[in-house]
């Protein structure tokens, strides 16, 4: 029997936000069977940028509550920690609160080590803001995945980057402004070191049009490519009005997460399952190749776990 999904980004899943300061065994276990009747075997739980103290606080009781749950301690195969090192600047920044990011900083990359417990599998940092790329090292030399986002280093930025341990490019064509100069930019920088990077795209075809996405995969090469959901706690719900983290978000037919003004995306609450269509269905994917975006490479690429 084949693996099921293995998503790599995931908030928050079934009404459940594992960004809460209140999350509670019984929310996180109903979230990780929601995810497993859904066809997921395993996920990264993501925790977004905040000051470092509630970032601190909501890894630990992730750990907490992950030791206590044998359901949890399998689908939850790790954290990805996305923040708070990111470009601050308003489009690059994202949904991220202004507030709360900082300039990599090694003593406050320990901090959150320390409190995700071992279980750190990525982070998502912006190379620009990781000043000799100490913390990039920092992770590297822990055997954690590192991923540039939400950023805009310049090529020999990324090429530094690189060379210290960087491996992994998180939700491209999302996390930049909407208007990017027309050559020299994020995206093209990115796809002209494909063959360096894991890249990873969010395949709702509203975060990224699917004829843009069906470029960017040909142009990429599908080996080094992941499709994540970046899934808010609303994922698997369907249309509405609900919370996350700091946002109200509205939810629309196309299941992107939304700001209430519309101004901006805030996530994703599509499932796997319907990931996989829109790269079948709107890509004219494969099933098998499908299942290299969806399975198979998100395992090889944290080292087959």
């Amino acid at each position: 029997m084949a693996e099921g999904y293995f998503d790599i980004q995931v908030n928050g899943y079934g009404g459940v936000d594992f960004n809460s300061d209140e999350l509670s065994g019984e929310a996180l276990h109903g979230a990780c069977a929601m995810l497993r009747a859904h066809g997921v075997d395993a996920v990264l739980a993501t925790v977004i940028t905040e000051r470092v103290e509630i970032m601190c606080a909501r890894l630990a009781r992730l750990v907490k509550l992950r030791d206590s749950d044998p359901v949890v301690r399998e689908v939850i195969a790790g954290f990805h920690i996305e923040g708070p090192f990111i470009n601050e600047t308003t489009g690059y920044r994202g949904a991220h609160p202004a507030d709360a990011v900082i300039a990599a900083d090694v003593d406050v990359a320990k901090r959150l080590l320390e409190a995700g417990g071992g279980l750190t599998r990525i982070v998502t940092l912006a190379p620009e803001r990781d000043a000799g790329l100490r913390v990039t090292r920092l992770l590297a030399d822990s055997e954690i995945v590192i991923s540039a986002g939400h950023c805009d280093p310049s090529l020999d930025q990324l090429r530094a980057a690189l060379d210290a341990g960087l491996t992994m490019f998180t939700h491209l064509g999302n996390g930049c402004p909407a208007q990017l100069p027309r050559h020299d930019n994020i995206v093209q920088r990115v796809l002209s070191l494909a063959d360096r990077l894991w890249i990873c795209f969010i395949a709702d075809g509203v975060h990224v049009p699917v004829f843009a996405l069906r470029n960017y995969l040909r142009c990429a090469a599908l080996e080094r490519c992941i499709v994540v959901t970046d899934a808010v706690a609303p994922a698997g719900l369907g249309p509405g009005r609900y919370r996350f983290a700091r946002w109200e978000l509205v939810i629309g037919p196309d299941l992107a997460a939304r700001a209430p003004d519309g101004s901006h995306l805030i996530g994703s609450a599509m499932t796997m399952q319907q990931n996989q269509q829109n790269l079948r269905d709107g890509v004219g994917l494969t099933n098998e190749q499908c299942d290299r975006l969806l399975r198979v490479n998100p395992r090889r690429a944290i080292g087959g776990r």
